[in-house]
């Protein structure tokens, strides 16, 4: 049985640890706010960059010969991009990403197609190292707070490799936030962009009778081609917003449990320390009344 040295100082240690919990979920509790308000104040600009995508596209006439809008005949090569974290601490955030992304490469290999990969993340990128994947590029360092230039150079990375024809689609896989308690696995089909972000229903096409001809300068074709690489980052964007509140929110909610669990720890050892030595006590007492009796 332990003495109750021992356990004062296991109940020091828990409670060191359980301060450290709790200003962890603090911090990420601060940083969650600001990543929900990055998220809100990013929305408009996306609608408005999809009203803008399609209003151009339905004023331009064959858009098929766009790099980013060619549909592959036959897929034979797929870029896989998984969206973790730089850190740890985030309970089942980073695992449920990678155990997805290799969900989807066994998917596509049974399919006789090939993965390649493309690591964001430094957990992701350790994780695919370790198992021995070859990467088409690393991008970390970035994940508690993306800004646009990293998915700029996410985006422009992918678009090379899909444009050059090494790959033939692209697949994103990351965590939608859904409330600090939830995070969604989300796998999105960037590359090739879908032609139904073009398309408009009846109520637009009115709208754009009522208001009459537009001219272009420079021709839709060329605005659109120009428009297209913006969409393909603003999409990247997003997810990255998405997955750096869904990081915060679970950092958040397992600090929080593991306060409680330090709690719960420091009232059973506290428990058990005062029997040791409630034993101790009894043991002295007994010692003294032997003693006592071996001196009548």
């Amino acid at each position: 049985m332990a003495s109750v040295q021992d356990y004062k100082r296991r109940i020091r240690s828990v409670r060191n640890t359980r301060k450290i919990t709790r200003a962890l979920e603090l911090v990420a509790a601060a940083k969650l706010r600001r990543a929900q308000s990055r998220i809100e104040a990013m929305r408009p600009y996306a609608d408005t960059m999809s009203e803008l995508i399609s209003g151009v596209g339905r004023a331009a006439g064959s858009v098929q010969s766009l790099p980013l809008l060619q549909q592959r005949e036959e897929i034979g090569t797929t870029l896989v991009v998984p969206l973790t974290g730089d850190r740890g601490l985030a309970g089942a955030f980073n695992a449920q990403v990678t155990r997805r992304a290799f969900a989807l490469d066994r998917r596509v290999q049974a399919d006789g197609q090939t993965v390649r990969w493309l690591a964001v993340g430094k957990k992701g990128r350790s994780t695919l190292t370790f198992r021995r994947r070859t990467l088409d590029g690393a991008f970390v360092g970035f994940m508690d707070a993306p800004s646009y230039a990293d998915a700029q150079a996410i985006a422009h990375r992918a678009a090379e490799l899909f444009v050059e024809g090494e790959v033939d689609r692209v697949v994103l896989v990351y965590n939608t936030f859904v409330s600090a308690l939830t995070q969604t696995v989300t796998e999105q089909e960037i590359l090739p962009i879908s032609a139904e972000v073009l398309e408009t229903d009846e109520e637009e096409r009115r709208d754009d009778a009522l208001r009459g001809d537009f001219i272009f300068e420079p021709e839709p074709e060329e605005i659109l081609e120009r428009l297209l690489p913006v969409y393909l980052e603003t999409q990247v964007y997003r997810a990255l917003l998405e997955s750096a509140a869904s990081f915060q929110g679970a950092q958040m909610t397992a600090m929080r449990n593991a306060s409680k669990n330090a709690g719960e720890l420091i009232d059973n050892l506290t428990l058990q320390m005062n029997r040791a030595r409630q034993a101790e006590i009894t043991q002295e007492i007994l010692e003294v009344v032997a003693g006592a009796d071996a001196l009548t």
